[in-house]
């Protein structure tokens, strides 16, 4: 299979372009970085488009003679301020409708959309009185008075929080959230119109090695590991107490490669090999799956588990905190599992402590 990796010279992109290559598929990548990642991920590029993914005519050049699209290139993090708003919404969402619309002239039917799990908003919470509910925004007023966990919004009571599934509410709290669900929705009526199949694996916190250094548009995990590499204490916001999924990048790869492979094998009718899933998306349709490891942890687990690893300076909590930014989210991420045959392969102490000793990369995903 030939395989148009969209931003396949970023961090999770050149990953995936090497599971790809692994696997034995032909791997094109168009990015707007002149060149590929340093090392061994450069050699598993069959071609090379420098280009915007909303520049029509790099995309079309990029798409000949593809079997399918591996959709990674976005802007990525928690915006700034809203005068960010017009760079997230043209490189995330124009630059999907530029590259479906390029996808349905070339009769392309084949995608794998790189989604994220913050167009959930805050994660699953249970009150005791009133079961599953959904918390309000959280006030900055409460944030700067150090109170930090979601209330239940019919009694103020303690919330307990759970595992998201694909099924829940979407509630996007940033505008790079609401560009994501923007894609999703977009992909979504491309898939009707044109009798295609698509899957969006919403992302959860991914980190390994080539992770971009702490941009302001960066995750958490980066942030921690080039403050060890300044020498410095790395600052967790709020109580460290949030909880996420960490994922390691080859995971998240190789979630891509498989549902890849399954979308192919449907469209072209052919039949899973041992051990692979049997199919997915019906055509004309686009599926959501979870990407998050199962293991949960909170961020300041996060820190003291990099800053050992590496052997810097321990933690040190702030109380500082960035509207936007929610409390708990994890994932349930049985339907990926179950339908792709999907498993995590690296855990989150092997995973950190070799992200602790690996070279950060530069740019967005």
């Amino acid at each position: 299979m030939r395989v148009l990796v969209t931003g396949g010279a970023g961090f999770i992109g050149s990953h995936v372009v090497s599971a790809f290559a692994e696997r034995g598929h032909e791997a094109v990548v168009l990015d707007v970085r002149d060149a590929g990642p340093p090392g061994e991920r450069r050699g598993a590029y069959e071609a090379y488009v420098h280009g915007d993914v909303r520049d029509r005519d790099a995309v079309a050049a990029a798409l000949a003679g593809a079997d399918a699209v591996c959709h990674q290139a976005a802007m990525v993090g928690l915006t700034e301020d809203f005068a960010d708003a017009p760079a997230y919404v043209g490189a995330n969402d124009l630059g999907t409708a530029v590259l479906l619309t390029a996808m349905a002239d070339a009769g392309v039917r084949r995608l794998v959309l790189a989604g994220s799990m913050v167009v959930y908003g805050e994660g699953r919470y249970d009150c005791a009185a009133h079961g599953a509910v959904r918390p309000r925004p959280r006030a900055e007023a409460d944030l700067a008075g150090g109170r930090f966990e979601p209330r239940c919004p019919r009694c103020g009571a303690e919330l307990r929080p759970g595992l998201v599934a694909e099924d829940a509410p979407v509630d996007p709290r940033s505008v790079y959230a609401a560009t994501k669900l923007a894609q999703e929705h977009i992909a979504g009526v491309w898939a009707r119109v044109t009798g295609a199949r698509a899957v969006s694996l919403r992302y959860h916190n991914v980190y390994g090695p080539g992770m971009p250094r702490d941009t302001p548009y960066a995750g958490v995990a980066s942030f921690f590991r080039s403050a060890l590499e300044r020498g410095e204490a790395p600052r967790v916001y709020e109580d460290g107490a949030q909880r996420r999924d960490f994922v390691h990048v080859r995971d998240i790869a190789e979630a891509n490669v498989r549902a890849l492979e399954a979308v192919y094998r449907d469209e072209v009718g052919g039949a899973a090999e041992a051990g692979e899933a049997a199919g997915v998306a019906e055509a004309g349709t686009l599926t959501a799956y979870n990407a998050g490891s199962g293991d949960v942890h909170t961020v300041g687990e996060l820190a003291t588990a990099l800053a050992a690893a590496y052997g810097g300076p321990a933690p040190r909590v702030t109380g500082e905190y960035r509207l936007g930014d929610v409390r708990h989210i994890t994932a349930d991420s049985a339907r990926l599992r179950a339908e792709l045959g999907w498993r995590p392969a690296v855990g989150f102490e092997e995973g950190v402590t070799e992200f602790a000793k690996s070279p950060l990369g530069v740019g967005q995903r």
